[in-house]
């Protein structure tokens, strides 16, 4: 029987870079540049669309390893992030 427990990654730290571009550092080291520009503007609902003002876009919050925006308006899977990308 093995004792090892499951570890499930976390954000811990996220910094604006430019255009609609996020920093990402993840609790195990691993750090990604992540684009939400083509997903943003491949988006028709307007309530994710809004996002594309930088302003807007800039407004993230990181509660409890997760990156969000608005109260969870708008959030991303982990795994997307931490891939890079996403889809």
């Amino acid at each position: 029987m093995s004792t090892a427990t499951q570890h499930y990654i976390s954000i811990t730290t996220v910094h604006y870079v430019d255009g609609l571009r996020l920093r990402i550092a993840f609790d195990d080291g691993v750090e990604r540049v992540v684009d939400f520009e083509p997903f943003l503007s491949k988006s028709l609902h307007p309530e994710i669309r809004k996002y594309r003002d930088k302003r807007r876009f800039r407004k993230f919050t990181v509660d409890r390893g997760h990156l969000h925006w608005n109260d969870y308006e708008l959030i991303f899977p982990i795994a997307d992030l931490y891939a890079g990308h996403i889809s």
